[in-house]
């Protein structure tokens, strides 16, 4: 029998993914001890180190590998999505891996250092002024070129094989296997596509294991105000500035009943967990994996106030370095009355003492008050 020509490049191109993967080691489990904590062990997955410097990495070679093998791309098609940076990067890496055109659909506010690294990968980037617009507008380019829309949003939780090969919960539970408090009280993730807090929350059912799951998810957004009552009705949340989280409406992918708990983080508090970050690790993460902290410290914080000892897992979600123009900069944080100061010693606080108290909001327009320079 003779293979058919776009079944011999779809083989191809998946051995080129396969092959990719087989080069990539595992990313690290990294345990940061807080003195203020004792007894509890708090774990940074440090998502970072993949080739394209994200969690996202993961993603977007899980959502080639589905389009490949249900034959939604071909040879020279080109590939779209819409983004708001990391899972574009990611994308644009496995576009050339694969020799294909890729374009990205993303806000006009996206942080300039991620636009250049698309475009370094032979991506291209188009804009659209209301963050909203881009699921029409992606769907629209690939309709008038006969391209392939990935729709992170839609499927990211099916496109990622949850009950394990090599996916992150397998992966943060094999780590775990010989530490102290091998078993978490909590794994900790932000939701943007959806697809990381469906894959853990479906693994840790799988595996019967008592960790529970919490989203970390920036104030007043679509995932916080629609798990409560589990309402996926929500359309029009508060859109976060904090990018790659904070969604302005229930995706898709959104599994509200695969998670514990949800915490809400004020986007001040997410660019201070950044900036504690870089004081306690010596490298920059972005503003999302300062929402993690900022919520794992808090979960700690209530196991200390209740006598409890264990562990908690969360996400180191990208490279600081993107965010040099944006979460990093004084001058960004004050144009988005972002006071960080008073959030930035209420985290060190929490961190030293075991004692997490929100800042008052004195001392937040205190800081308004001050010069950015």
């Amino acid at each position: 029998m003779v293979t058919p020509p776009s079944r011999a490049w779809a083989a191809e191109a998946v051995r080129r993914i396969e092959a990719e993967r087989a080069r990539s080691a595992d990313t690290h489990l990294l345990r940061m001890p807080f003195r203020g904590l004792p007894g509890i062990d708090v774990y940074f997955k440090d998502e970072s180190t993949h080739p394209t410097g994200s969690l996202k990495h993961r993603l977007a070679r899980s959502l080639f590998l589905c389009a490949l093998c249900e034959g939604r791309i071909g040879p020279g098609q080109t590939v779209i999505d819409a983004s708001s940076g990391s899972t574009a990067i990611s994308e644009a890496y496995f576009a050339a891996l694969l020799e294909l055109p890729y374009i990205a659909i993303m806000p006009r506010c996206t942080a300039p250092a991620k636009i250049r690294e698309i475009q370094a990968l032979g991506g291209r980037c188009e804009f659209v002024d209301d963050a909203s617009d881009v699921y029409a507008r992606a769907t629209q380019l690939a309709t008038a070129l006969g391209g392939h829309y990935l729709d992170q949003f839609t499927n990211a939780e099916r496109a990622t094989d949850w009950r394990g090969n090599n996916n992150i919960a397998e992966s943060i539970v094999e780590q775990m296997r010989l530490e102290q408090h091998a078993v978490p009280e909590w794994i900790v993730c932000g939701a943007g596509t959806g697809g990381t807090s469906a894959t853990i929350g479906r693994y840790l059912r799988y595996r019967k294991l008592p960790t529970q799951l919490c989203v970390a998810e920036p104030s007043g957004c679509a995932f916080a105000q629609a798990w409560p009552g589990r309402d996926r009705s929500v359309a029009h949340a508060r859109a976060s500035c904090i990018e790659g989280i904070g969604r302005a409406r229930v995706e898709p992918s959104f599994l509200l009943d695969a998670v514990d708990a949800v915490i809400e983080v004020e986007d001040a508090a997410s660019c201070a967990g950044a900036w504690l970050l870089e004081e306690i690790s010596g490298r920059r993460f972005g503003g999302s994996s300062g929402t993690n902290l900022v919520a794992s410290l808090q979960l700690a914080a209530r196991m200390h106030a209740a006598g409890r000892r264990g562990s908690i897992v969360t996400l180191l979600c990208d490279r600081g370095e993107r965010y040099a123009d944006t979460v990093f900069d004084r001058h960004w944080l004050a144009q988005h009355g972002l006071q960080i100061t008073p959030w930035l010693e209420a985290l060190r606080v929490a961190a030293h003492s075991g004692t997490f108290a929100v800042p008052c909001a004195a001392a937040r327009q205190a800081e308004q008050a001050l010069p950015t320079h």
